[in-house]
């Protein structure tokens, strides 16, 4: 009786927790895919679209295509995996798509960036961030589970860390504004969507998300030109993105501006301070 009451508690822990060979086979994939773009030598190609006035030019390397081919991958198997999930039932299964495929999408154009020991470092890591944000979006499907608000907290710094990343990312390349703007807004504008979601009440909220990724790609367009650093310019957008979407929250919770709006200043300000003491 004892062994069986056992067992029924173990059975009822792990169903908070994706099943280990699904999310085993997704890291696996996934990790293959870097892995084969640092092991096959593939030659550059540039997309060049010359017009009246105007001149593209992109280069296209293998690394662009798989980490695409990554990133695909990433929603197709979370959607595999959190179809397993009991409490998803009949409802969607898209905001658990986003913070994945995002998080794939920044490994692959880290990992573009690097080479040697740095190159397989952040490999290795990306094994382990993966593995959190897999488990900490599957956790959140179920709120009543019991690292519900541990796994809501983690997803959300994740979100944050992963836009600073990238954005520190697109800086240190030294992409083309017309380019970095769309990129910012896209980015910005997902990860305001996912965790605007994460409180629970079941909304999207595309207003504050489409304006707060607007004025994220403002920003950064007005940056562009400036004399700063890849993390000081990280920082001067991560922070306006964090305290807009702070602000968001707050009225959304009816709580007053007065009261609401002394916390998103004061993190701008901090952010800001920091990248100019970065200089």
């Amino acid at each position: 009786m004892r062994s069986h009451r056992y067992n029924l508690y173990m059975q009822e822990n792990r169903s908070y927790l994706p099943p280990a060979d699904r999310v085993g086979a997704l890291i696996a994939s996934v990790l293959l895919t870097f892995a084969l773009t640092r092991l096959i030598q593939s030659p550059r190609f540039t997309l060049t679209i010359t017009l009246p006035g105007f001149y593209f030019a992109y280069p296209l390397t293998l690394g662009t295509a798989m980490t695409i081919l990554a990133a695909a991958l990433t929603a197709t198997g979370m959607d595999w995996l959190t179809r397993s999930h009991p409490a998803l039932g009949q409802k969607p299964n898209i905001e658990h798509l986003m913070l994945p495929t995002l998080t794939t999408f920044v490994i692959g154009a880290l990992l573009s960036l690097l080479d040697g020991t740095a190159w397989w470092v952040v490999f290795v890591c990306s094994a382990i961030l993966l593995l959190i944000v897999f488990q900490a979006e599957y956790i959140t499907i179920d709120p009543s589970a019991p690292t519900y608000g541990f796994a809501r907290a983690g997803l959300t710094a994740l979100a944050y860390a992963l836009f600073l990343i990238l954005v520190t990312s697109l800086r240190f390349s030294g992409v083309r504004m017309f380019l970095l703007v769309p990129v910012i807004f896209i980015a910005a504008g997902l990860i305001c969507l996912r965790i605007l979601h994460l409180d629970g009440a079941d909304r999207w909220d595309f207003p504050w998300a489409i304006g707060i990724a607007f004025v994220c790609a403002q920003i950064g367009a007005g940056l562009h030109y400036w004399p700063l650093t890849s993390i000081q310019f990280g920082l001067a957008l991560v922070g306006p993105l964090y305290a807009l979407t702070m602000l968001s929250v707050s009225l959304t919770e009816n709580i007053p501006l007065r009261r609401a709006l002394p916390g998103p200043v004061i993190i701008i300000g901090l952010a800001w301070v920091s990248a100019i003491f970065l200089s």
